[in-house]
């Protein structure tokens, strides 16, 4: 039996009595559901997004919520599911536009968010996102072995939701006489149900810990900073079960590399910085500080370089995709167009192409509206036209850069917000060139909104391969997923200005020139909105510090020479990009994806010690599945009760003076559910066999 990279049985092995009868795939309920589910979770990420600088990826939770509203319909089928989880991520991945939308206001160039031109960046970037996506499938989804977490992670809920396994099977799709599916052994059976109990048993220890550590009762996160002299540093890591699952998905070199990361960064650079930089104050305080003004751009000069590098290295598969495309779409117009495999069936390269084409016309509309009557009207033409094709071929580059971060760490854990800086960088150096000037505000300005167009083709593209890589793993057709995109991409458009606008009116963002009514006191801190501003502001003012960056580049160059020779050599790699991913985001976030990469490689070798290893192994996924699962769902609903009671922390139960107790049994929990949940499954498993 064929198996992907995770271990798990390839897609072409799956069959059942409901494969075989008429597929119920692309709905108008499964759009309307999608849609409805959007509402949701859209609002919660822009609100967290503003709030902490994180986002959560909705496709796993919106898998869950579709099964079990469309269990109630008997003709309800795990491709449909796939299709409403498809338009919810789609649609709430389009939040992210907050890492740089928001800097509009924080500038002074917009008071609030006019709802057309929100819509439209919203709109044409995330459309654009999905046409890019097309021929990229092939090249990082079908003919990669990337590990993709979470597509992995939905699938394989999407899976267990529909009583679906994989069987031996010498064709895909072997039928008994009467045309009806082989039915699944015994053993089958009870892995089965093995794996709906693992799935199940994981998402509620996750949620619960994420509930406790909501009242507070468990340290949300356990960290520990220190001062020698001058030289301030610390390390540590949330207590999240779902970061833990993400990082036994993305495999043990994954995490290896994520590791170096924050050696660099906490081992070496932060010391370093502050020694070099004396500053007063809390060791938290310095430390944190050093790292987010300067250790951040080291890190995103390591991602731009090692981004650069697989795009070279991806530049022969990715054109190879490209032919792929443009074949299969002239196959589809041949008499034997059927013998083209359904899974194949991508939307037609044409197509693909005409859209991408009349989507710059509309481009060019919000550019040239949001130049007139500015100080730079009287350079229009220029600006527009090197902008619109500046839009086309970075938010191509970008495109393939995210989907194959996506593939390498999960949508999630993808610092989309670290290409958003290289991409105001680029925009902000064009623009300057071809004013000729600075012209201020409006230069800056500008410079943003080119960035908000680039940053949602980054992060369509960031989260679609996520989603294609689900419909890979359960045999869905690519070209009605696609079309779920683009209906996801519309929704989510339409959702994203009056939040916005809602937010700003409410508590307004720090640093914004006019802040109103409750804003004056709470506003909302949109870091990545904030930062991004700086870096416009910088560039244009030349006051850019583009030597932390160079050094980041720097350090990507050798990382690469490290991970080519250790390839040559056949060992374990260090993925480049995962290595600027330990740099540029927080220890915080990355630290327990490191735990977790360790933990599934202990658990993998474990199984292979076992009477059933490969069952032990694929039950060890689904717990991990599990675990995202849980703490995800329950976000969402934190989320909602922290916009309905406008409270940062509704449901504590303590207050500060129980912060050491809730360290101490946070972090003893925290060890304990992770241990008996992998001895349950493994128990699970050896009773499955």
């Amino acid at each position: 039996m064929a198996t992907t990279s995770t271990g798990l049985p390839a897609p072409a092995d799956f069959t059942s009595t409901a494969a075989t009868r008429a597929r119920v795939e692309l709905t108008v309920r499964g759009l309307l559901l999608g849609a409805a589910i959007t509402l949701v979770f859209t609002a919660a990420n822009v609100y967290l997004g503003l709030k902490v600088g994180l986002t959560f990826a909705s496709s796993i939770p919106a898998a869950v919520i579709s099964m079990a509203v469309l269990r109630a319909f008997r003709n309800a089928s795990i491709y449909e599911n796939n299709i409403v989880q498809t338009v919810a991520s789609a649609a709430g991945t389009l939040s992210s536009i907050i890492f740089v939308l928001p800097g509009l206001v924080m500038v002074g160039w917009w008071t609030g968010f006019p709802f057309w031109q929100t819509f439209g960046v919203c709109a044409v970037g995330g459309i654009l996102g999905v046409m890019y996506t097309i021929p990229l499938r092939r090249a990082l989804v079908v003919q990669s072995d990337l590990p993709y977490p979470e597509g992995v992670a939905a699938a394989e809920v999407l899976r267990v939701g529909a009583g679906l396994r994989a069987r031996p099977s010498t064709a895909p799709g072997d039928v008994l006489q009467g045309g009806e599916a082989a039915g699944p052994s015994a053993a089958a059976v009870a892995e089965n149900k093995a794996g709906l109990l693992a799935v199940v048993g994981g998402s509620i220890a996750s949620a619960g810990f994420a509930a406790v550590e909501a009242a507070r009762v468990f340290a949300g996160e356990v960290t520990g900073y220190f001062r020698a002299g001058a030289v301030a540093t610390g390390f540590g890591g949330s207590l999240s079960l779902a970061l833990i699952g993400v990082g036994h998905l993305v495999g043990l070199s994954v995490g290896v590399a994520i590791m170096s990361g924050l050696i660099i960064a906490w081992g070496i650079a932060t010391p370093v910085l502050t020694a070099l930089h004396p500053t007063a104050g809390p060791a938290a305080d310095v430390a944190n500080a050093v790292w987010s003004h300067k250790v951040r751009f080291i890190g995103a000069g390591a991602i731009g370089i090692a981004a650069i590098w697989t795009l070279i290295k991806l530049a022969r598969p990715v054109w190879g995709g490209v032919l792929s495309a443009v074949a299969a779409s002239r196959h589809q117009r041949l008499p034997d167009a059927a013998e083209l495999p359904r899974t194949e069936r991508d939307m037609p390269i044409g197509i693909v192409t005409a859209i991408s084409l009349v989507l710059l016309i509309p481009l060019a509309v919000l550019f040239v509206t949001f130049l007139s009557g500015g100080a730079l009207r009287g350079l229009i033409v220029p600006l527009v036209i090197g902008a619109v094709i500046y839009v086309v071929i970075a938010g191509f580059l970008v495109a393939a850069a995210c989907g194959y971060m996506a593939g390498l760490i999960g949508s999630s854990n993808s610092p989309v917000s670290g290409l958003a800086i290289l991409a105001v960088i680029g925009a902000a150096l064009l623009l300057l060139v071809l004013s000729g000037h600075g012209a201020g505000a409006t230069l800056v300005a500008f410079a943003l909104f080119v960035t908000a167009v680039v940053l949602c083709v980054a992060t369509i593209a960031n989260d679609n391969l996520q989603d294609l890589k689900t419909g890979q793993l359960v045999d869905a057709t690519p070209w009605r997923q696609q079309v779920a995109l683009i209906v996801g991409v519309i929704i989510g458009a339409l959702v994203i200005p009056p939040i916005l606008d809602l937010l700003n009116h409410a508590y307004g963002f720090a640093g914004a020139p006019h802040l109103r009514g409750a804003a004056v006191t709470q506003p909302l801190p949109a870091p990545q909105a904030t930062l991004i501003s700086a870096l416009a502001k910088g560039i244009v003012q030349g006051q850019l510090d583009w030597g932390l960056i160079g050094i980041g580049v720097l350090a990507g160059i050798a990382i690469i020479v490290i991970d080519e020779l250790l390839g040559i050599m056949r060992q374990l790699r260090l993925p480049p990009l995962a290595v600027g991913l330990g740099i540029y985001l927080p220890v915080s976030t990355t630290f327990p994806i490191v735990i977790g990469a360790v933990i599934g490689w202990a658990y993998n070798h474990l199984a292979n010690r076992g009477r059933n290893p490969e069952a032990m192994k694929r039950l060890g996924v689904l717990l991990a599945s599990g675990l995202i699962v849980g703490e995800s769902l329950f976000g969402v609903l934190l989320a909602a009760i922290i916009v309905a009671t406008g409270k940062s922390t509704p449901l504590a139960i303590v207050g500060d003076s129980f912060a050491t107790a809730s360290t101490v049994l946070g972090s003893l929990a925290f060890v304990l559910v992770i241990a008996g949940l992998y001895a349950w499954t493994a128990r699970l498993a050896q009773r499955a066999g």
